[in-house]
């Protein structure tokens, strides 16, 4: 195989791209992010995890990454030193939650150091593995400080989210963005707030551009990331919406195949892939 020319960068998003189904890296993953590090390849993770929480993630991989996180609300270098932060105003997402919401339906604020639900998820617990971020219960009726990095609600009917996303732009559509970045999940950003703009942001520090870059994602927060890189991979675990919104797009391997390691191994690294 050859090498893609002028790729300097592999940026990745976590949830359903790097990690396998039981939300972890394998080691055969690890063994190929630590050789694109040996061949000065520029690591960049994306996600729409809170910072503390993808952090502990990241360090199993033992190599330099730069982490854009909370969707880009935040980017932290590989020495975890903050760059850039943005917080929604809590007037913002207080009036974006003065709507009906479904009792089904999990709402969550991030904040720096907990987030902020309504009820008992032991699905969003089992995303993290050490429980480094974490949760607390409130009741929203009475909450007064709804600041926060990023706010989204959890369900297993998609199409309450969808009705829940229509409400919540019908009022606040000139602050807001939104984006499923699983069928089972409705998060809320900034308008400024996107994970493109930030992975420029951090790239432009070393002198690169997203066009320069090879990117791995899976939901609809990543659409924008994929569009602008000069090659974007969707994850063969996608939702089918996603493949046809982005149907120029290559689509690969699943997470449970280690789908964005062995891509990088046969396409960027030129190593033989064996037949499992």
């Amino acid at each position: 195989m050859t090498k893609l020319k002028n790729i300097k960068v592999v940026v990745s998003d976590l949830d359903g791209t790097l990690l396998n189904p039981q939300h972890r890296i394998s080691d055969y993953t690890k063994s190929i992010f630590q050789e694109l590090h040996n061949q000065n390849y520029l690591i960049v993770v994306a996600t729409g995890r809170h910072h503390l929480d993808a952090m502990t993630i990241i360090e199993t991989l033992e190599v330099p990454v730069y982490l854009v996180s909370s969707n880009g609300a935040r980017i932290h270098s590989p020495e975890k030193e903050e760059l850039f932060s943005f917080n929604l105003d809590s007037d913002v997402v207080k009036a974006a939650l003065n709507v009906e919401i479904d009792p089904e339906i999990t709402v969550v604020l991030f904040k720096e150091n907990v987030w902020q639900t309504n009820r008992v998820n032991e699905r969003l617990n089992a995303f993290q593995a050490e429980l480094k971020y974490r949760p607390e219960l409130v009741d929203y009726k009475t909450l007064e400080d709804f600041g926060a990095i990023k706010f989204f609600f959890s369900c297993d009917d998609h199409e309450k989210l969808v009705k829940l996303k229509d409400a919540v732009l019908a009022n606040s559509s000139e602050h807001l963005h939104h984006a499923f970045s699983l069928p089972t999940c409705l998060e809320f950003m900034d308008k400024s707030i996107d994970k493109a703009v930030a992975i420029e942001r951090a790239l432009e520090k070393e002198g690169f551009t997203l066009k320069e870059a090879v990117c791995f994602g899976d939901g609809f927060n990543d659409v924008q990331m994929l569009s602008a890189a000069g090659k974007g991979l969707i994850m063969g675990n996608a939702p089918a919406l996603l493949k046809e919104t982005l149907s120029d797009l290559e689509v690969i391997k699943t997470n449970g195949e280690d789908g964005v390691a062995k891509y990088i191994a046969s396409k960027i690294l030129d190593k033989e892939l064996t037949s499992n």
